[in-house]
């Protein structure tokens, strides 16, 4: 987490399998993906302005990511194909002016915004 702490250790099976998701990704666009955001504390999360409680960040089950050469729109319609190709998990996907969010909370469940 941003905030210095440590993470949790049930929260690291969370991290491996996003990273996971995250090396398709990654392997796909043979760029670096910059996660501005994934793990976060409980305490930290309720400082950002937007943030909700119970947020995948604080489960280890998502990050926020920029890929050179990407737009978030552009990144986002790339993980879509993804999804849809069954090459990684479906769940959250935010379209942000300058990042997306991708999670892979709710046991799958498609969420969009």
């Amino acid at each position: 987490c941003k905030d210095g702490s440590e993470t949790p250790q049930e929260i690291i099976y969370n991290l491996q399998k996003l990273a996971n998701q995250l090396q398709v990704i990654r392997d796909f666009l043979g760029k670096p993906i910059k996660i501005n955001s994934g793990y976060r504390t409980p305490s930290y999360n309720a400082t950002l302005k937007g943030s909700v409680v119970g947020s995948q960040h604080t489960l280890g089950k998502a990050a926020d990511i920029v890929v050179d050469g990407y737009t978030p729109k552009e990144l986002t319609n790339v993980v879509e194909d993804l999804i849809l190709r069954c090459d990684i998990l479906e769940g959250g996907l935010g379209t942000y002016s300058t990042f997306l969010h991708y999670d892979i909370g709710y046991n799958g469940k498609k969420r969009r915004w």
